[in-house]
């Protein structure tokens, strides 16, 4: 596996390359991320990793500065995987003038669920994502649905702007308990960690919930929302939310889609002590 820095060696280790698959990562790598590299071999090849933890994305009380980097032990897990490139950049690297110019996704889609609890967050993804893919100009790049509102931002950007990029999503991986598989899972205690996997339950029932309901009933799609962020808080959490949503545009769900027989998505993300953690169900 090459290990390359620089934007311009790594155009020159790539030119010719009309086939490349890219999967972009912030690192501290886990069998979510492994997952995302092997679906990468099925599209394309060669097979291009990145690891960069984007500061454009972090807002001000965030953990930037503590968010875990393990580049070794990525370094080692990539070989395994038959990565043939890894572009670890620098920040003077990547953003060699201050990164003016960003990429701002329409409100209706980057200022709701993520982006409202995270202001700026989808604006530095896009921005950072659309620079990784001038870099590496790859044919496909994978995306894990774990992120379920970036996978959808990421993908209308490169349809927007006519990217020859074609977006792969890739399923969520879990633990046996069924937590997902994220890097900031390392930051929960071994308490928490026993409590974690509720925010799975907690979306299952949601999911029930949605497909028992009778859509002339009065209840509505909101209520079963509120009741499943209450019963998260009365077990310690602390939800920012809960929402049932339109695949296609994340759009609030109503009874009428639900009649409609039309794919719905459950999203959710909850801190548990410190750690935030996010999580998503299809219906």
């Amino acid at each position: 596996m090459k290990i390359i820095s620089d934007i311009q060696e790594l155009r020159d280790h790539l030119r010719g390359q009309n086939r490349a698959s890219f999967v972009p990562t912030m690192g501290n790598l886990h069998e979510g991320h492994l997952s995302l590299m092997r679906l990468a071999r099925q599209h394309g090849d060669p097979v291009v990793a990145s690891i960069f933890v984007n500061r454009l994305q972090f807002g001000p009380n965030e953990d930037f500065d503590s968010y875990p980097r393990t580049m070794q032990a990525d370094i080692e897990k990539l070989e395994k995987e038959g990565v043939y490139i890894l572009f670890a950049p620098t920040e003077r690297d990547l953003y060699p003038q201050p990164q003016e110019y960003r990429v701002d996704p329409p409100q209706q889609l980057g200022d709701i669920l993520e982006g409202e609890f995270r202001p700026g967050f989808f604006k530095g993804v896009c921005t950072v994502v659309l620079k990784l893919f001038s870099c590496v100009q790859p044919k496909v790049a994978v995306f894990g649905k774990k992120d379920y509102q970036q996978l959808m931002i990421i993908r209308q950007m490169a349809k927007q702007f006519a990217l020859p990029v074609e977006i792969i999503p890739g399923e969520t991986i879990r633990a046996e308990d069924g937590l997902a598989l994220s890097s900031r899972n390392g930051y929960l205690s071994a308490k928490e960690r026993t409590e974690a996997p509720e925010l799975l339950k907690a979306l299952k029932e949601v999911r029930q919930r949605v497909l028992d309901l009778n859509v002339r009933d009065a209840i509505s799609l909101s209520k079963i929302e509120q009741a499943a962020v209450a019963s998260l808080a009365g077990r310690g959490w602390q939800p920012d939310y809960i929402a049932i949503r339109q695949q296609c545009d994340l759009a609030p769900a109503s009874n009428e889609n639900l009649e409609a027989g039309e794919p719905l998505v459950i999203l959710t993300a909850a801190k548990l002590g410190k750690t935030r953690l996010i999580d998503n169900l299809e219906i």
